[in-house]
């Protein structure tokens, strides 16, 4: 099974995909989307959204897991982090690709055998698990790494 994990964000939306087979992870590719920052938001939106239907073009995963938001920093925060999400959303739907959305605990259990492991922990448990150098990604990368690991193991009745 080949899983998109994506980690939102305006300004930089991290995705992560991983193939797998039984018990083996791989890492297929992961970065980041990151717009122009001195666009608008709408247009950071469109090239997110861009940036996802290549992503989804080369590699047709058969599933994506999304984080779902529960809180960000302030208000307005919460509000661009929704705004990204539903971009992304929303072309996951219309290039017909299953979603799974995940709890931040649920994508933290899942990568680090805790729903309360901190940042550090799950990006340890990630880079051991596919074998890759901690110090190669970013936060957001490691992230949709997670998600993707966990979207992995998602099963059927837990699918929204």
């Amino acid at each position: 099974m080949l899983v998109l994990g994506l980690d939102p964000g305006s300004r930089h939306t991290g995705f992560g995909l991983v193939r797998r087979e039984g018990s083996r992870l791989e890492a297929i590719d992961f970065g980041r989307l990151s717009p122009a920052p001195e666009r608008e938001l709408a247009e950071r939106l469109g090239e997110i959204a861009l940036g996802l239907e290549a992503l989804l073009d080369r590699h047709r995963p058969d599933r994506a897991a999304v984080e779902k938001v529960f809180h960000g920093a302030n208000t307005r925060s919460l509000i661009v982090l929704a705004e990204a999400r539903g971009a992304l959303l929303a072309t996951l739907a219309r290039a017909a690709v299953e979603i799974v959305e995940l709890s931040p605990a649920a994508i933290k259990s899942a990568a680090a055998g805790s729903g309360r492991a901190d940042k550090t922990q799950v990006a340890r448990m990630v880079a051991l698990q596919l074998g890759i150098a901690v110090d190669r990604l970013a936060s957001d990368t490691t992230d949709a790494l997670a998600i993707a690991i966990a979207g992995s193991l998602t099963l059927p009745e837990a699918r929204r």
